[in-house]
């Protein structure tokens, strides 16, 4: 006898408890979308603005387009409360073969190359610090990777502590950059105020890449008390604070650079904090973007093993993945198994000596293809189950959604239009999935 390997499993020993409150769901949010690229991002976004007005409605609207994409989630995530996520809205929506491949990238190429990408940006900064050798960063990144792997296997409510300390942390340090740019440098804006820059479209491709990351909160909606109403305070909440760090901070380096000025900088933080205290500060503003990045690896750490914990709950010949460790609170196979493969991700981005570049070629286009399924998969089970108790809907249903859907659908081409050889190895690793997923599926079924 065979049969598919493709089933609901119920073998785990221990499954997530509702344990986080609203503050720990915002700070892990918040944590993952305020990283390294709001250090990284403003001058690219400054290059292709003609003004200062338009430079700050691109972050407003990114916030605003965010906010609509938390809604969407909002639905998913306070309906059908899961620790898979968007692998669970899948599954429900498209069956678990699809939710196989999806499952399957993000422990192979969307989570663990954020991972890695985050950790390459965490070991630029610390190398600008601290250097010893051609690959420090490197170095340091496996270094992060495999110490907050192992804070997490010790158990969740210690990572829980830490994310909030290094969020609050993260959030200081740009409060210091805007205030900075706001109340110290009043004499330094002298730089024109115009670049003539190439297009909105390509502004709004930096600016939603840098608001990425606040669905990753689906993952944690079965460790949310009521995530009923908890899930939805927790994404509004989040991308209110975090839109508001934006334009604040994009304000300030404006005031402080000029459009043209913050434009032809490529730490504009730390050209900023340079300009009104000294290049001494430039040591300081590292700091901050290795707290920021620090911050963010930590999340997504937590995040993405909750996924690769839903494939192993899911699928026999990944069981191993879904076990639940009751006394730690953590999925602990997952957890090592998802920094083993970062830590590969590590070397391959090492050997080819563009490590953030690749890893951001690597993760885009799989990114976005299963983003803009999840936002389909909302129509899916509006229809499917009608009467199914919803503790919030997305308002303007299906305007809302089909921005959603559109706003994806875009930045897919994009991802595509801009990257190189590296989107290739991503794909390529989505085509390995599905052949495991031919070949397991006619395993014995025991």
């Amino acid at each position: 006898m065979t049969g598919p390997a493709v089933s609901p499993a119920s073998a785990a020993v221990a499954a997530p408890r509702p344990t986080l409150s609203i503050t720990d769901a915002v700070g892990i949010i918040v944590g993952i979308v305020v990283g390294a690229g709001i250090f990284k991002t403003p001058s690219l976004v400054a290059g292709n603005v003609d003004s200062t007005a338009t430079l700050v409605l691109a972050w407003i609207l990114g916030g605003l387009i965010s906010l609509i994409g938390a809604l969407c989630y909002a639905e998913l995530a306070s309906t059908y409360p899961d620790a898979g996520g968007d692998y669970h809205f899948l599954a429900r929506a498209f069956g678990l073969r699809l939710s196989f491949l999806f499952a399957w990238a993000r422990l192979t190429v969307i989570q663990t190359g954020s991972i890695a990408l985050l950790a390459f940006a965490l070991g630029d900064y610390a190398s600008a610090v601290f250097p010893f050798g051609a690959y420090s960063t490197a170095v340091y990144a496996a270094v992060v990777v495999a110490g907050l792997t192992l804070l997490h296997v010790a158990g969740r409510p210690k990572t829980a502590f830490a994310q909030n300390v290094l969020t609050s942390l993260e959030i200081l340090g740009l409060v210091l950059v805007a205030g900075v740019g706001l109340f110290g440098s009043s004499a330094l804006a002298s730089a024109p105020a115009s670049t003539g820059g190439a297009g909105f479209g390509l502004v709004m491709v930096f600016v939603l890449l840098t608001y990425g990351g606040w669905n990753e909160a689906s993952y944690v909606s079965a460790e949310v008390r009521d995530p009923g109403r908890n899930m939805v305070r927790a994404l509004v909440l989040s991308i209110v604070v975090v839109t508001v760090l934006y334009v604040v901070v994009n304000v300030a380096l404006v005031r402080g650079l000029g459009v043209a000025g913050l434009a032809a900088s490529k730490a504009p933080a730390a050209d900023l904090l340079a300009q009104v205290t000294g290049r001494a500060t430039a040591v300081l503003v590292s700091v901050i973007v290795v707290i920021a990045t620090l911050t963010s690896i930590n999340a997504t750490i937590f995040t993405g093993a909750r996924s690769a914990y839903a494939l192993g709950r899911d699928f026999r010949p990944f069981r191993g993945l879904g076990h639940w460790h009751a006394g730690r609170q953590a999925p602990v196979n997952a957890l090592i198994v998802q920094a083993t493969i970062a830590l590969v991700l590590i070397v391959v981005g090492a050997l080819t000596r563009r490590g953030f570049e690749t890893m951001v070629e690597y993760t885009a286009p799989v990114f976005w293809t299963f983003i803009l399924l999840t936002g389909i998969s909302l129509f899916i089970l509006r229809r499917r189950e009608p009467t199914r108790p919803r503790p919030f809907r997305v308002p303007l249903y299906p305007v809302t959604p089909l921005v959603f859907c559109a706003t994806c659908v875009y930045l897919l081409y994009s991802s595509l239009a801009y990257t190189g050889f590296g989107a290739l190895l991503g794909v390529a690793s989505v085509v390995v999935g599905a052949l495991v997923l031919a070949v397991t599926s006619r395993l014995p079924s025991r």
